[in-house]
């Protein structure tokens, strides 16, 4: 299945908000999905999380403050939390919801490839089937 943009209303969900501004939440959700395929193309369609995340990282913290004061209450925000971005951990959940990432096996050995030995067979060749103690193969 295709990958579907999220819309306002499940970014204002997301964040938890009774009202949201419908135009700047479009604007930050195609931003971020653009910011999404910088990592993975087509993006997958749980890549849904990932976008809603980044976006309302930027509808939250626009001006990426990160200590602020209004009277009594006061917020410190970690550094680099506003803005639009993705953090390791988006980037690395693209991965592997697309299927890249993690370990796996590559067989060098053709599909058309035959289990017999290519070396020539020779009965010639060897020791012969006599022994003769304390001479040896004879």
């Amino acid at each position: 299945m295709a990958f579907v943009p999220p819309t306002a209303e499940q970014l204002g969900l997301y964040l938890g908000l009774p009202e949201i501004d419908g135009d700047r939440a479009d604007l930050l959700i195609a931003q971020a999905i653009a910011l999404c395929e910088t990592v993975v193309r087509p993006l997958p369609e749980q890549a849904t999380a990932v976008v809603l995340s980044a976006a309302g990282r930027a509808y939250v913290n626009p001006q990426q403050v990160s200590y602020e004061t209004i009277g009594p209450m006061s917020v410190q925000r970690p550094s680099g939390s506003g803005g639009l971005y993705l953090t390791r951990a988006d980037k690395a959940a693209l991965k592997s919801a697309a299927g890249r990432g993690g370990a796996f096996t590559v067989d060098p050995t053709p599909a058309t490839a035959d289990p017999s030995p290519t070396y020539p067979v020779d009965d010639g060749y060897g020791p012969p089937l006599e022994y003769e103690p304390g001479w040896g193969w004879v």
